[in-house]
């Protein structure tokens, strides 16, 4: 279970690596901790500028991993809504690079991201009503005023795949490329950013980001309610279930 995430600093950017590449990058609880510490360390760490996500140049993260679900008892926060709010709060710019699939939190992530890189072919899904739950990450708020209700139905509920270009055209992406310059190209964009007056690029973000913070902060809470629900009940533990049969 050690190294599902590594991290590496410099150039005044935290990279963080998901690696756990057997599962195609799913994240577990103890993956969600680690990520929530290396974020907390980057929020305080003033010599952090920015932080960069990634997986490799053929996968990014394949959402959550089913067997935690199946396994919470509801005593206690899921540990994923603590890195969701974690990431909405975070003060600095978040680079990310994707390749392969990014799938539920794999895709919800970005919209609380600053710059997002992709190969063309990656392969985005949002498969929450199919697994009988709700969105997250207060994507069911941030999708439509990003692209409208009609086409942030067709992605949160219909759960319908799109390819790295499309999340281009659609917002979600900034710049496609392929695989091979991938990781190289986010790396340079978050060292730029890094080399930028981090006071002056912070407050930036912070305006930008100010009209719709206490909506995404309620969005959160109500989503991670009906999660939760939805997430005990028969319907959704039978689809999750048949995973593992």
């Amino acid at each position: 279970m050690d190294n599902l995430i590594l991290s590496n600093e410099k150039n005044n950017v935290l990279t963080i690596t998901l690696n756990r590449f057997d599962k195609k990058n799913a994240l577990n609880t103890v993956m969600y901790s680690e990520l929530c510490r290396l974020f907390e360390y980057a929020e305080q760490n003033s010599a952090i500028h920015c932080l960069l996500i990634q997986g490799n140049e053929q996968c990014f993260c394949a959402g959550n991993d089913l067997a935690d679900f199946l396994q919470h008892d509801g005593s206690e926060e899921f540990v994923a809504f603590k890195f969701v709010k974690q990431l909405a709060a975070f003060s600095k710019p978040i680079v990310v690079a994707i390749a392969g699939p990014a799938v539920g939190i794999g895709t919800t992530l970005l919209l609380h991201s600053d710059m997002v890189f992709s190969t063309n072919d990656a392969k985005f899904k949002l498969p929450f009503t199919q697994l009988g739950l709700c969105p997250e990450a207060a994507s069911s708020l941030l999708l439509p005023l990003k692209m409208g209700h009609n086409k942030a139905f067709e992605l949160l509920v219909l759960g319908n795949t799109f390819t790295g270009q499309q999340a281009c055209d659609y917002g979600i992406v900034n710049h496609c490329c392929e695989s091979k310059v991938l990781l190289s190209t986010a790396l340079t964009a978050a060292e730029n950013i890094a080399k930028l007056p981090a006071d002056a690029v912070q407050t930036s973000r912070k305006l930008m980001k100010k009209s719709t913070q206490a909506q995404v902060e309620q969005a959160m809470i109500n989503e991670a309610q009906d999660f939760t629900r939805l997430m005990n009940s028969d319907t959704c533990k039978s689809i999750l279930s048949a995973f593992f049969k």
